[in-house]
């Protein structure tokens, strides 16, 4: 009978070695020539072929880059295979975002509200935003543009719009830099 010994691996891996009884393990490069880097991203040798390149994220983006689906094809069968697959598709968009309006969710709807004010699209710059503030400011600022009562109705919405876009645009750069830390 073998003599006992004490083990203390309860098979439990956090309680063995580093790197004890471990095999090494098969890593498949990038099939570019030259890349060092993982190929851990599968691209197609060619239309319809099951064969695939495996490359890493950088070479697969460059690869892709230069893909063109329709190669060949007239316009019109491009078009036509288009629309082929579009009916393939068994799913449409989701209806709960048919409320959300304008915009590509990157703004709340108190910006997009501001940007109306400002007569500005969803997708306005910062330096559009302020050009156009700035402008409908001195339109309708009392000093210019009288002391009616429209007016100032009208400078406070444009004030208000500006307060609102600013404290948005200070919210994501203090959540850019928190993420960055």
């Amino acid at each position: 009978m073998p003599k006992q010994r004490r083990n203390d691996d309860w098979g439990f891996p956090r309680w063995r070695d580093y790197g004890a009884e471990r095999a090494a393990t098969t890593v498949r490069l990038c099939d570019r020539d030259g890349c060092t880097n993982v190929g851990d991203r599968p691209a197609p040798k060619a239309p319809n072929s099951p064969e695939r390149w495996m490359f890493c994220q950088e070479h697969a983006a460059k690869y892709n880059a230069g893909w063109d689906y329709f190669r060949g094809l007239t316009p019109e069968e491009a078009a036509t295979r288009a629309a082929s697959e579009d009916r393939q598709r068994n799913y449409r968009r989701a209806s709960h975002w048919e409320w959300g309006g304008e915009g590509d969710g990157s703004r709340s709807r108190a910006e997009l509200d501001a940007l109306r004010v400002l007569g500005l699209d969803a997708d306005a710059s910062a330096d559009a935003v302020k050009a156009a503030w700035r402008t409908a400011a001195k339109a309708s600022h009392p000093d210019v543009a009288g002391t009616s009562p429209e007016v100032a109705e009208r400078f406070r919405a444009v004030q208000a719009a500006w307060a609102v876009l600013q404290a948005a645009d200070a919210a994501r750069a203090q959540a850019a830099e928190r993420d960055a830390r």
